[in-house]
């Protein structure tokens, strides 16, 4: 059973629904990994979030291994976002689908940086009731990722670093290719950061419960990291991390370790998730 705390009447409602429901999943695995006497990612900040949500986590189908998984792939995106922002002391970030991430307060971002997380207005305004204000140039934009308009609000005077977790799988591969060009279009250097299925993970998209009991679509699967470089003159492909490969594995729940070796010896299973980083 869940805790009686998580279960309160006393807390914020939610309404999301499909694919923003299920950044409640990645919310609760964040929170069970802050939990752990071996945490990863030690995002306090998920756990206080949580317990101030009226929600049956139980939906989210997350346990040791899963929220393990969730916190590996958070902390690797933090440490590629953390590298840019070292290399680039003024620098913009565009926090994609930023849900109920903490990655800004993670970060702690020097001032000289320029902050947007960008979502859904209902999101947005979660965000706003349940997670404290990041100091320094930090500004939200309630907008999908996908509309054209926000974009161009965005200075683009500085080098840019895009992170996008949990968000391209829903993406239709040409809504994906236009935000990629949109945005090495627009600025004039950067990278790209974010998490992908391949084809068979969105073809077994069923058999992840986020995904199912919220009633989501997956859509776009990568099987070539290499494709989207023709995407944009001089887009180049810096890393393509497997799951599988993460850094980190080491400490996950046994049962993960052995899951995670599994698969990486099954032809296919293999490329059914990666990390990938990109450079314009």
């Amino acid at each position: 059973m869940l805790d009686p705390e998580i279960m309160s009447t006393d807390r914020e409602k939610i309404t999301l629904t499909g694919a923003q429901e299920t950044l409640l999943a990645t919310l609760y695995g964040r929170a069970l990994d802050s939990r752990s006497p071996r945490s990863i990612l030690h995002d306090d900040g998920a756990e206080k979030a949580m317990r101030r949500i009226d929600y049956d986590f139980r939906k989210a189908g997350v346990n040791a291994t899963s929220a393990a998984g969730i916190a590996l792939r958070a902390k690797q995106l933090d440490s590629w976002t953390a590298e840019f922002l070292a290399d680039h002391q003024e620098a913009t970030v565009l926090h994609l689908a930023c849900g109920l991430d903490t990655r800004v307060q993670r970060l702690d971002q020097p001032p000289s940086v320029r902050w947007f997380d960008v979502d859904h207005s209902d999101v947005i305004a979660l965000r706003e009731r349940l997670l404290p204000a990041p100091t320094g140039d930090y500004r939200m934009i309630d907008t999908s990722v996908t509309d054209d308009a926000w974009l161009d609000a965005v200075p683009d005077d500085r080098p840019t670093v895009a992170v996008f977790e949990g968000l391209s799988m829903y993406l239709r591969k040409e809504d994906g290719k236009r935000l990629i060009q949109r945005i090495t279009g627009r600025f004039p250097s950067g990278q790209l950061l974010f998490d992908c299925y391949g084809s068979l993970g969105i073809r077994l998209q069923k058999l992840v419960p986020a995904v199912r009991n919220a009633g989501a679509t997956l859509h776009w699967g990568i099987d070539d990291p290499r494709e989207i470089e023709g995407w944009h003159d001089g887009l180049h492909c810096l890393d393509a991390l497997r799951s599988v490969d993460m850094p980190g594995l080491d400490q996950m729940p046994a049962s993960g370790r052995a899951s995670m070796w599994v698969l990486a010896h099954l032809p296919g299973f293999r490329d059914v998730g990666r990390i990938l980083r990109y450079r314009f």
